[in-house]
């Protein structure tokens, strides 16, 4: 009996034990590893309007950084490093360079704006065939979105605010349009394309992926979007902790909404705690497909 006791005793021991190594593995994992390490999403889409001479053209897309000089600064630098090896045609930044604290935001505080100008510089190092576009997301509206325009735009980034341009290759081209940021109450679909001629195909940059519901009454091909963060932490069984508003519909990877095509990226940096768990930074590179070149091929 005393040896059956002392068994237990030590087999419970051992398990509490064995609890507590895996909690810290857990721990080390989501505060010092997985949220350094951005994984590369390779993701080939098909577009009904695509002229064929964009067959192949690829798009790398980065999003949410939320620059911070001790939590994200490694996350960036990897994230443009990786960027730089794919040698993308494009590249698009979908938002959030910054964080607006809660409180500072019921301030009304803009402090936070101030993290953009070495957001910018670390940004401005990616190279890309036809160059850096943005948008703002809704931290860098509720900071200073006139400052961090500008800063990015200093950096050589442009940044769409319910603008469009185009994208031209051998005689052909495809529009690439930016709305403001949603949540800040600035976005204009119908503004936004208002240049763009009937049947041209057209990518649309919005942070916030659940707007697709209404991106969806416009000609938009494709929608590209952060804001989620993919939820950050991701339980088995149970997904994301926790979802912001416009990012629980749709909070990540690829999927179809009435014709459009749309794309929500789980970022760069984090929020509120600076944790990722079976949810790393990612860096998104498409391989943009013609649905004309099928229609030809003999």
């Amino acid at each position: 009996m005393t040896k059956f006791a002392l068994t237990r005793r030590k087999f419970l021991k051992g398990g509490a034990g064995t609890a507590a190594a895996a909690g810290l593995g857990v721990a080390i994992d989501g505060a010092l590893i997985e949220p350094n390490h951005p994984r590369l999403e390779r993701v080939e889409v098909m577009l009904q309007r695509l002229p064929m001479e964009f067959d192949g053209f690829t798009v790398a897309q980065l999003s949410d950084f939320h620059y911070d000089p001790h939590f994200s600064i490694t996350a960036i630098q990897s994230a443009v490093n990786m960027t730089n090896q794919l040698k993308a045609d494009l590249v698009v930044l979908t938002g959030d360079f910054v964080t607006v604290p809660f409180l500072e935001r019921l301030d009304g505080a803009t402090r936070a704006a101030d993290a953009i100008d070495p957001c910018a510089r670390l940004l401005s190092a990616i190279n890309s065939r036809h160059g850096l576009v943005a948008i703002l997301g809704n931290h860098d509206v509720f900071a200073d979105p006139d400052h961090v325009t500008r800063s990015l735009e200093v950096a050589g980034i442009k940044v769409l605010r319910n603008q469009c341009v185009p994208i031209e290759r051998e005689g052909a081209r495809f529009w690439l349009a930016g709305v403001d940021d949603v949540l800040g109450g600035g976005a204009n679909v119908g503004e936004t394309l208002r240049g763009v001629p009937g049947g041209e195909a057209v990518m649309l940059l919005c942070h916030e992926p659940d707007f697709a519901d209404k991106v969806t009454r416009h000609p938009v091909d494709l929608q590209l979007s952060g804001h989620s963060h993919g939820g950050q932490v991701r339980l088995p069984l149970i997904g994301p902790l926790y979802l912001p508003e416009l990012a629980r519909k749709y909070p990540a990877g690829l999927r179809r909404i009435g014709s459009m095509m749309l794309y929500t990226n789980r970022g760069i940096g984090t929020i509120r705690l600076p944790v990722r768990w079976n949810c790393p930074p990612e860096v998104t590179l498409f391989t943009l497909r013609s649905a004309l070149t099928l229609r030809r091929t003999p």
